[in-house]
């Protein structure tokens, strides 16, 4: 069986229907490990006191609001070649679920920087394309619904993600781009190894990032099958309506 079977709606939605309890479950129950276990069960740090716990909620979010762009841009390459609805879809799909990760990444960044850095907010380079990515979100989002021809609005969103996506990467690398700002490097460089999150704080947040992984997935999979069915239901009333007002 090709991979390329699932981007038919009928086999996509029949396969991840059964998978979606199983993958809704694992997500909650890593996030609530992982935060029960970070915020409860591990020590202050000596530097950040206390602000460090919000490491578990702010490194996923913000992980997963660049990668949810990334697949975007990878679900939008693949309609803009095969023209499988499934994948314009899926970027749809994926773009509130990427503003919600975003909008915590942000809000929890801010109340990690006021006490670590005096600030709320500073115009460094990772910080700035980060906020610009979100204003990409929101602009993909309203492509969408601005554009009655889904075909067309999956071909203009597309181009559109491709363009944000500089800033997806951007927010990624920034600091090693531009070696300025206040903002840290990466807490967890997976391309290198190293690290620089203690040993007592490590386990706890990869069980978050993975966590935040699988919600991301589990919210995109049943809002992928929330948009098929809704697109089929949308066909079928057209089709009688034409058919009613052939008859007539």
């Amino acid at each position: 069986m090709s991979l390329w079977d699932y981007a038919n709606p009928k086999k996509f939605v029949e396969t991840t229907t059964p998978l979606l309890p199983w993958i809704g479950g694992a997500a909650v129950g890593l996030v609530v490990l992982s935060l029960v276990w970070g915020f409860f069960f591990t020590p202050e740090a000596e530097r950040f006191g206390s602000t460090v716990k919000i490491l578990y909620v702010h490194v996923p979010s913000a992980l997963m609001a660049i990668n949810a762009w990334l697949m975007m841009l990878v679900a939008s390459l693949i309609w803009l070649v095969r023209r499988h609805h499934v994948s314009a879809l899926a970027a749809k799909a994926a773009a509130p679920v990427g503003v919600a990760m975003t909008v915590i990444a942000l809000a929890t960044g801010a109340i990690w920087g006021q006490p670590t850095w005096g600030t709320w907010w500073v115009w460094d380079p990772r910080l700035t394309s980060f906020l610009i990515l979100f204003l990409f979100y929101l602009g993909y989002i309203a492509l969408w619904e601005a554009i009655e021809d889904p075909d067309a609005a999956a071909d203009l969103t597309s181009v559109l993600c491709m363009v944000g996506s500089v800033f997806a990467i951007l927010s990624r690398y920034a600091v090693r781009f531009w070696n300025q700002g206040l903002h840290q490097g990466t807490s967890v460089p997976m391309a290198t190894g190293g690290r620089t999150v203690s040993d007592v704080y490590f386990v706890p947040l990869l069980l978050a990032m993975a966590g935040f992984v699988l919600l991301f997935v589990w919210l995109v999979l049943l809002r992928t099958t929330a948009e098929i069915r809704v697109r089929r239901t949308s066909a079928l009333a057209t089709r009688a309506r034409r058919a009613a007002e052939a008859r007539s």
